[in-house]
This record gives C-alpha cells, sequence and structure tokens, in this order.
C-alpha cells in the first residue's frame, strides 16, 4: 500500500444496501443489549453548534490533525472507508478528492451534524458519500468490510478508546488501516497548569488529585501504539507535530468554539469531573492577568496513529 486513497471495490452487503447515493435513509442501527451507556462515538451537537462546528472549529483546530491524517492515509486498490464519528464530515471530501475511486460512509449520533454533512455531499453531486446515525459502538455494520476506519480526536476514557479500537478493528478487512487522530500529552499544558493552581489556592484536593491523576492518562506515542496492538493491530506509526492555538484573552479562550466544544469537553474527560465551572472563571482572570500584555498561546502536539489489521 501507497499514501492516498484510491481504488475501488464490489459493494458488499450492509451498506449499500442502505442506498449509498444521495437518496440513502438517515437511520443506522446499533446492537440492542451490547453497549454501556458510556460507550459513545461522540456527544450531540445543536443544529447551532453543528454550524459552527464545521464554520470555525474545522478549519482552527481539526484541519490541523485532517491535515496529518490525509498524508499518512494509505492507498490500495480498493477503497472502502468507515468513518466513526464523523461530525460534520470532515475530511471526507478531501478524501474523495484524492481518487475518484473510494466509498465512505460516516457515523455520528448527531442528527444536526449529519444533516450538514450530507448537504455538503449533496452539493458535490452524486458522490459516494452517505451519513448514518448510530448512537454507539459496536455498530451493526458488517464486520470485515472496509480499508480504512478513521476517528478524528474522539473524546473518550482510555477504555473507551479500546472498545473504538476494538471496533475499528471489527470493521477492518485484514490489511485495512485504522488512521485515529488525538491530541497527544503535553496538548494544553498550560491550560492544566493553571487548574492546578485552581485547586491549590482553592484547597480543592479532589481536583488537585484528579489533575494529577489525568495527565498522567492522556495518550502518549507509547501508550497509544500499545492500545492499538491490544486491539489487534500492528505496523503501527504514530506521528506528532507540535504547535500552539493563540487566544487573545482569558474570555476570548472561553468563548472560543474549539474551547467549548473540544478542548474543554476533553479536559472535563480527562479529569472526570463535569463541574469545572469556577475552575474556568479561575482560568479566564489567570490567562488575562499572566497573559496582559500579549496573546495566550495553548500548547498543541497533534497526533495521528496508523496502523494495521493483521
Amino acid at each position: 500500500m501507497q499514501r492516498g486513497i484510491g481504488g475501488r471495490q464490489q459493494q458488499g452487503r450492509g451498506a449499500r444496501d442502505a442506498g449509498s447515493r444521495c437518496g440513502y435513509p438517515l437511520i443506522l442501527g446499533v446492537i440492542p443489549g451490547k453497549l454501556p451507556a458510556s460507550v459513545i462515538l461522540s456527544d450531540k451537537l445543536s443544529a447551532a453548534d453543528a454550524a459552527v462546528f464545521e464554520t470555525f472549529v474545522v478549519p482552527r483546530y481539526l484541519a490541523l490533525f485532517g491535515e496529518l491524517l490525509l498524508q499518512m492515509a494509505l492507498s490500495s486498490e480498493s477503497a472502502r472507508i468507515v468513518h466513526l464519528g464523523c461530525r460534520t464530515g470532515y475530511p471526507d471530501r478531501q478524501l474523495l478528492a484524492q481518487s475518484n475511486d473510494v466509498d465512505i460512509v460516516g457515523l455520528d449520533p448527531s442528527l444536526s451534524a449529519l444533516e450538514l454533512a450530507r448537504n455538503k455531499a449533496a452539493a458535490l453531486g452524486d458522490v459516494p458519500i452517505r451519513y448514518l446515525i448510530a448512537d454507539g459502538l459496536p455498530t451493526d455494520l458488517e464486520a470485515g468490510l472496509y480499508s480504512h476506519a478513521l476517528a478524528m480526536n474522539p473524546i473518550a476514557s482510555q477504555e473507551d478508546r479500546g472498545r473504538l479500537f476494538a471496533e475499528m478493528a471489527r470493521l477492518l478487512y485484514s490489511g485495512g488501516q485504522a488512521l485515529v487522530t488525538l491530541p497527544l500529552r503535553g496538548s494544553f499544558q498550560e491550560l492544566i497548569d493553571l487548574v492546578r493552581e485552581y485547586a491549590l489556592k482553592s484547597d480543592d484536593g479532589g481536583l488537585g488529585k484528579s489533575v494529577e491523576e489525568g495527565s498522567l492518562t492522556s495518550p502518549t506515542i507509547e501508550t497509544l501504539s500499545e492500545e492499538l496492538e491490544a486491539a489487534g493491530f500492528d505496523d503501527i506509526d504514530v506521528e506528532i507535530r507540535h504547535t500552539e492555538l493563540p487566544f487573545d484573552s482569558g474570555r476570548a479562550f472561553i468563548e472560543d468554539p474549539v474551547s467549548r466544544l473540544l478542548i474543554v469537553p476533553e479536559l472535563r474527560k480527562m479529569l472526570a469531573v463535569e463541574d469545572l465551572q469556577k475552575a474556568l472563571d479561575y482560568v479566564r482572570d489567570a490567562i488575562d492577568k499572566y497573559w496582559s500584555e500579549t496573546k495566550f498561546e495553548l500548547s498543541l502536539n497533534v497526533g495521528c496513529a496508523s496502523s494495521r489489521k493483521p
């Protein structure tokens, strides 16, 4: 296999049966009774948040990960791609543009996000891209049918990442490629330090402990490789790029769609703490204090893992 998506294969049962072009139904079930409630593809988005996600989050944040994913994608004589947690459909159009011989199915629990993705696909004409609702894992897609399985920035615990990787392995045929993007350890370090400072100053020992323990659960190149290996993958390659996200002020950071829709939920999952409002109020004020004469730049380690199903 070489870099880039290419080729075409005959359609199998399970995807094409639902209709693969612009007239497909939007509903796809999940296997009843097999899902712990916590194992979801991603949170549901309102119609407004789906539009904000597409307009602001994709170009400012998600594209940093998508560029790396597109470079690491391997070509094959037949490409059939499943995109788990596809949100508004990025980077599906870019994958399609790399070759005419590719079929893509995207799954997400958010109808608003899928409707936006579906409209984008329809604007391209009669293209082999479908978007289906799926609330959790495992899906009822047919096993061993796909050449590529994608998951971009899943907000998940280590345990739930393992279940995601297991589902990707189930869906791929032998030799298929799994591509996963994640912010790797060292990302959001300034934010983590400020939350730690808040916990110390407010004498919140529980939060302080969560910060110390949670920061150690963020994936590294090594631990992400181990998780993929545990799911049965081999030929694992993890690449990382360091960058910064600039914000004009503390308020700008808190109100930025990237923070609201991805960074803060990632922080909550990392710390296993739902109510961070007081800590975030402190973060907002601390940013204005410590970065009063310059932009607040948040560290980001853009990671992408490629692996193959034996």
